[in-house]
């Protein structure tokens, strides 16, 4: 029997993290983590989900444009999606002109595409009872590259330099699998440093970071020059103070080459937020210098590749790199980032660009430039998809992983609704590889969560709109 696409269904799921301050930083002051949340039924018992990040207002939006696009899908056969994923990719992408004029391949749409697509990729790993990471390891050069998307950006990297790329390292993908099956792969953390921590949480955070295995934190930075010095100089006297190490910690050396990392081998990083102008960026790292940050991200416009570049020449005396990618929106906006040589770390978002397909493109343009990819998934569902995102780097495209980092939170609400939820982190700090057969993408929630955080009707805000106690309805 042929299994065609026959329903799907979108949520509007928000997180209330701004009750906590989870997530607050120098541009989103307030914010709720946020999911545009789409299910897909077919004929058989073959199911998907995707989704994208939003923090609160406008995720409805989101949910509207997804369910544009899931229209478009109704009717259609997986196996024929399944044997050309470029295809489909550019069907959803760029078939139509009507809703591609709302980007093009940038902004809400782009999002929205990333939903649709990512789940039809859930929705193939789930069908070979494989995690999406080991379908696409599976895949042969040829198959890899067929996959991703190329139009716009082949004067950068064309399809015969990425398959060169990927031969290269074919004989070695089972040894590279085995080697992160037993290591796990390398994580920072984020959980210790928002910018609406007070000082004692943060102190208390990054002791709990360094007690399970942690050696990279990340602090936010941007509110006030003088202050987040201070805090920087707080964390660096934690980290950097032997006695604080818990009993066995130990750092390879060759991990944290480059990286300003203190006398215990520990590795300080601040995030801006997008907060400054290139001007404002050189003047405000020049006073952060003495906490020897490994690099700044984010720290203007995201579009302004011109700027990162100026911004990576006047901090490269100072030993302080530049990284940003999250809100950059498609393989075209990376290929002027990688061209002009503007930063030095990589951190792609696969629900920013359009899905699977475009960052598979851009893990080939980052290993042509030798910029390592640490992608971004400090949020609701963004470790999930990027645990297999760093997989396939590795395992395919790199072999290189004691150099990267994932990032890693542990705030409320990122673990709890998903089914096979990610991590907790191992002894060492490193994320676990998903192996469960059933486990797809790693994105599939459970029933609860939808009935709790659904909004406006959900337990949680139909308390919180009613004006009553939104504990009990946290805690049912």
């Amino acid at each position: 029997m042929s299994v065609k696409i026959t329903s799907y269904t979108v949520h509007d799921l928000r997180f209330p993290t701004d009750v906590y301050g989870d997530g607050t930083d120098a541009m989103n002051k307030s914010c709720d983590h946020s999911m545009a949340y789409i299910r897909v039924n077919t004929n058989s018992d073959l199911k998907g989900s995707g989704m994208t990040f939003s923090i609160g207002r406008g995720n409805d939006i989101l949910c509207y444009a997804i369910s544009q696009i899931a229209e478009r899908i109704i009717g259609m056969d997986v196996e024929e999606i399944f044997g050309d994923m470029g295809a489909f990719w550019e069907y959803i992408v760029v078939a139509d002109p009507q809703l591609r004029w709302l980007g093009p391949e940038k902004g809400v749409m782009h999002l929205a595409s990333a939903a649709v697509v990512n789940k039809l990729w859930d929705m193939y790993a789930l069908s070979r009872k494989k995690p999406l990471w080991k379908l696409i390891a599976d895949f042969t050069p040829e198959e890899f590259v067929k996959a991703a998307a190329f139009k716009y950006v082949e004067d950068t990297l064309s399809k015969e330099e990425a398959l060169a790329i990927l031969k290269d390292g074919q004989a070695r993908k089972e040894a590279r699998i085995q080697e992160v099956v037993g290591k796990g792969y390398p994580a920072y953390t984020t959980s210790a440093g928002w910018l609406g921590y007070s000082d004692e949480k943060v102190e208390r955070l990054v002791r709990d970071a360094l007690g399970k295995g942690f050696n990279h934190i990340k602090l936010k930075v941007g509110a006030n020059r003088d202050n987040d010095l201070r805090r920087c100089e707080l964390v660096r006297s934690i980290i950097d103070n032997p006695d604080n190490m818990p009993t066995g910690f130990h750092v390879d050396p060759s991990s944290i080459v480059g990286k300003n990392a203190g006398p215990t081998g520990c590795v300080l990083m601040v995030d801006a937020n997008q907060v400054w102008t290139v001007s404002e960026t050189i003047d405000y790292m020049t006073h952060l210098a003495p906490a020897k940050p490994w690099f700044i991200e984010e720290p203007t416009a995201p579009d302004d590749a011109v700027g990162h570049a100026k911004i990576r020449k006047a901090l490269k005396p100072m030993g302080i790199k530049v990284a940003t990618g999250e809100h950059t929106h498609n393989r075209m906006a990376f290929k002027q980032f990688f061209e002009l040589e503007a930063y030095d770390v990589c951190q792609m978002d696969a629900v920013r660009v359009g899905g699977f397909n475009e960052v598979l493109t851009i893990l080939l343009m980052a290993k042509k430039y030798g910029v390592p990819v640490c992608p971004h998934s400090g949020a609701v569902g963004l470790m999930n998809y990027h645990v297999h995102v760093s997989l396939i780097d590795f395992v395919c495209v790199t072999g290189e992983m004691e150099h990267n980092v994932l990032e890693y939170v542990d705030h409320h609400f990122v673990h709890d609704p998903f089914i096979h939820p990610v991590g907790p982190v191992n002894a060492r700090g490193r994320y676990p590889v998903p192996l469960d057969p059933e486990v797809g993408a790693s994105i599939a929630i459970f029933d609860k969560t939808i009935e709790k955080f659904s909004h406006p009707h959900g337990s949680y805000w139909a308390a919180h709109l009613r004006g009553e106690d939104t504990q009990q309805a946290l805690d049912a």
